[in-house]
């Protein structure tokens, strides 16, 4: 067992961390692009499956081919990021289990199994996304996740005639975080909304005592 992570990484993480739709004009460096995915790369998988694909939208182009599959609400904030990262997933990813998982045959667990593919390839993705969010934060990277897109447009316009799709759960968008603070409450960034469940509403505590005024049958 490790040693706990301090108060300060933790607020970094969690309790102090954000979602931002407002950003610095500063590019975010190749450099600290790799080494974030070279962190997020080691979360956990289902049988070391990594089947999130991840695609930096940076150039003029880019942002341009991505535009059109964006809503309304998230079009300007996420053409004004430095960076909007497509997550997506890859239904091939099988096809690299014995490489990332050679303890096993299991590439034979998903032949001819489509829906379960997109099954695992969908939840475990979605699990990289969230190690990429934290990384990033990690790294001093502000992020504005969003899922406010046509997925069907973006499959067409980024990942047509391969076997890549896009996650429908979310796309950060990344900056490089300010130095200076920010004022409590601008339109950029609303003041924090503090309300989460409870503990006794989306915990079952299985074989252990319930919170007391547990809502859980």
């Amino acid at each position: 067992m490790h040693t706990p992570i301090d108060s300060n990484a933790l607020a970094t993480l969690f309790s102090e961390a954000r979602t931002h739709s407002a950003w610095l004009d500063k590019a975010v460096p190749d450099a600290l692009l790799e080494q974030l995915y070279e962190h997020v790369r080691l979360g956990p998988t289902a049988v070391n499956s990594c089947p999130g694909r991840f695609v930096f939208v940076r150039s003029a182009e880019g942002k341009q081919k991505l535009a059109p599959c964006l809503s309304k609400g998230n079009l300007d904030k996420t053409l004004a990021a430095p960076v909007t990262v497509i997550i997506a997933y890859d239904e091939d990813f099988p096809e690299t289990l014995p490489e990332l998982f050679p303890f096993a045959d299991a590439r034979s667990w998903y032949a001819g199994q489509p829906a379960l593919i997109t099954e695992n390839a969908l939840r475990n993705s979605s699990l990289q996304a969230g190690y990429l969010i934290l990384a990033a934060r990690a790294f001093g990277l502000d992020c504005g996740p969003m899922s406010g897109f046509d997925g069907k447009a973006l499959d067409e316009a980024f990942f047509a005639g391969t076997s890549w799709k896009s996650n429908p759960a979310d796309q950060p968008r990344l900056r490089r975080r300010q130095q200076a603070a920010r004022p409590p409450a601008t339109p950029a960034l609303r003041p924090r909304l503090r309300p989460r469940l409870m503990e006794n509403r989306p915990c079952n505590w299985l074989n252990a005592k319930p919170p007391v005024n547990s809502a859980l049958q």
